[in-house]
């Protein structure tokens, strides 16, 4: 219901600027830019988590991109999904092109905790991935989101913790749910998710999806994950990769 009416006040409220504040527009052209109109890059965090995907960001989190993000996130901005999915869709398309074999890309989003879900109205990586799937199915990239990973227990609040502790609160947090692996066989898997910082959140989605079986024609275990944006060092560090 919260989800709902953000929707509809979205619609008829007067809106800012999400990345600076600019009256009467949702997302000015500056704003965009730093979100999307850059070259997405491939990042790592260090140190780097043990099962680590490649990874490919649209920006590094900061200024207009830290205030876009959070926006959606824990301001209920549901409308600037559209623009966090287009930046997402451009991470993507880096790290894992287009299937050659015309199977479709299947972004699968990292959950987030039930609670947190429910205290924002709404899951933020999940909305912004369904996004990223239908800009690139109008670019002429199958995509889909296949949303089956679950929490099978609860975790800490990550905000606070370290590399060390990040990795250790997620560890075995994660399980595709029944019927999921059947479902990431019929593509390519691509791993999504808002915000990089230790990895820790990708390397247990990665260890749950190759736990069952589903990584469909990719080969050997979870290749590739996006997102909108990486931590600043590891944007900033990671400048010169291919």
């Amino acid at each position: 219901m919260r989800g709902w009416w953000r929707e509809i006040a979205g619609l008829v409220l007067p809106v800012d600027c999400g990345g600076c504040g600019s009256p009467r527009t949702e997302l000015c052209e500056e704003c965009a830019a730093q979100l999307y109109g850059g070259a997405p890059r491939r990042v790592r965090p260090d140190p780097e988590p043990l099962g680590l995907p490649l990874v490919h960001a649209a920006a590094g989190y900061g200024n207009a991109v830290r205030a876009v993000l959070l926006a959606h996130k824990e301001r209920g901005a549901l409308g600037l999904a559209g623009a966090a999915g287009r930046a997402l869709a451009g991470a993507v398309r880096a790290g894992a092109g287009s299937s050659s074999d015309g199977s479709p890309l299947l972004l699968v989003p990292v959950p987030s905790a039930r609670r947190a879900v429910a205290a924002r109205g709404h899951d933020p990586a999940r909305r912004i991935a369904l996004a990223a799937a239908a800009e690139l199915r109008r670019a002429g990239t199958s995509a889909r989101v296949a949303g089956v990973l679950r929490q099978r227990r609860p975790v800490a609040d990550q905000s606070g913790l370290g590399a060390r502790e990040r990795r250790e609160n997620l560890a075995g947090a994660l399980a595709v749910v029944a019927g999921g692996g059947r479902l990431l066989a019929a593509g390519r898997v691509v791993l999504v998710d808002d915000l990089l910082t230790t990895g820790a959140s990708l390397a247990e989605a990665a260890r749950a999806i190759d736990e069952a079986g589903g990584w469909g024609s990719a080969g050997s275990g979870v290749r590739h994950a996006a997102v909108v944006a990486a931590s600043p060092s590891a944007f900033e560090i990671n400048r010169n990769w291919n």
